[in-house]
């Protein structure tokens, strides 16, 4: 089915992936002046930084949804689809849950694009799923100027065993699943900039599901967990903090990173939306004399379909690495620790 013709889908959208997310600071202001009634239920909406809603439906299990879709980060449709589905089920990793079933949210330029790169993106999504052991049940599509894809997420979790990002502990160690500098290299992409190797470091990264992570990490003693995307490293750490009152140190150099990811951010080649993330972070994060801004412009770079987050207990942190780097294609590492809360959110050295 895949379209033999090359199509640069990249050049219809304003930015790339998660790059286009709205910005920290304007989602807070919107959701503050929402009015939410809150029933008895529900465990978790919007008053918490969850990387899913959760629905109780008994006293054993729980219902877990989340819904993501984002411009194209990669030029080739299959591929496009395949990432943005990767992404979407990440959420469902992140809490530890199995998920059940997706549905596509499709917006397409079909005046401007062949419907075959439809197919191909919809195909991409269907057969990222067929890795997960779920189906694409049905969708929504509309008409637009600029193409979107992306899943709602159906899932389940018993209700003893839900990872939420707001139960870490000080002391914990910080654990990072992947690489990060996916919106950087994006920007590259976008650019024509990105040599093969760059181009297939990322594409890989970003198609992995979190899948074996999340199985791998429920085998020890997890305190919190999240997955990195639009508001960076940073601004999802950030969000641990705040949801467990708790400070984090994390340290530039155990923090892997995309192939060229410094070589482009030294150049500037950053999108606007892990600048964006940076401008609402700084006030909350001590960075040392010694960083550079296009340093900490890396940390606050917006993810697509990054890594997991992880709070473990220290005992069980070197033997959850081990595991995790025996069965991954990339190294995850230990970033840093979590620690009594002080002035500073987070503190980069």
């Amino acid at each position: 089915m895949k379209n033999e013709k090359k199509v640069n889908l990249t050049k219809f959208s304003p930015g790339a992936g998660w790059a286009c997310k709205l910005s920290a600071n304007d989602l807070t202001q919107v959701l503050s002046k929402l009015k939410i009634s809150v029933q008895s239920k529900q465990s978790s909406g919007f008053e918490t930084f969850d990387d899913c809603s959760i629905y109780k439906i008994n006293d054993k299990q729980s219902i877990i949804q989340t819904v993501d879709f984002f411009t194209p980060i990669v030029d080739d449709p299959y591929t496009f689809g395949q990432i943005s589905a990767s992404n979407s089920l990440s959420d469902i990793y992140a809490m530890g849950g199995k998920p059940l079933f997706a549905l596509n949210i499709v917006g397409f330029p079909s005046d401007k694009l062949d419907l075959s790169i439809l197919s191909d993106i919809l195909q991409g999504g269907i057969d990222k799923c067929d890795s997960a052991n779920i189906q694409i049940l049905g969708g929504h599509s509309i008409k637009d100027d600029v193409p979107k894809y992306g899943l709602a997420v159906t899932g389940l979790i018993d209700n003893e065993k839900i990872i939420t990002n707001n139960n870490a502990n000080e002391g914990d160690d910080i654990i990072l699943t992947k690489p990060i500098g996916s919106g950087i290299i994006a920007t590259s992409i976008k650019k024509d900039l990105a040599d093969e190797k760059t181009y297939n470091h990322a594409v890989k990264v970003m198609k992995d599901l979190n899948k074996e992570s999340s199985k791998i990490m429920q085998r020890y003693n997890i305190n919190s967990c999240t997955d990195v995307t639009g508001f960076g490293l940073l601004g999802h750490l950030n969000e641990m903090c705040k949801g467990s009152d708790v400070s984090a140190r994390i340290y530039y150099n155990k923090i892997p990173l995309l192939t060229n990811t410094e070589n482009f951010a030294k150049k500037n080649i950053i999108p606007g939306g892990s600048k964006k993330n940076f401008d609402f972070l700084k006030d909350m994060i001590q960075f040392h004399d010694s960083f550079e801004l296009y340093q900490k412009l890396i940390l606050s770079d917006a993810q697509t379909s990054g890594g997991l987050l992880i709070s473990c207990d220290k005992k069980d942190s070197t033997n959850l690495l081990f595991e995790l780097n025996e069965s991954l294609d990339y190294k995850a590492s230990i970033i840093g620790k979590f620690t009594n809360k002080k002035n500073y959110s987070i503190y980069c050295e």
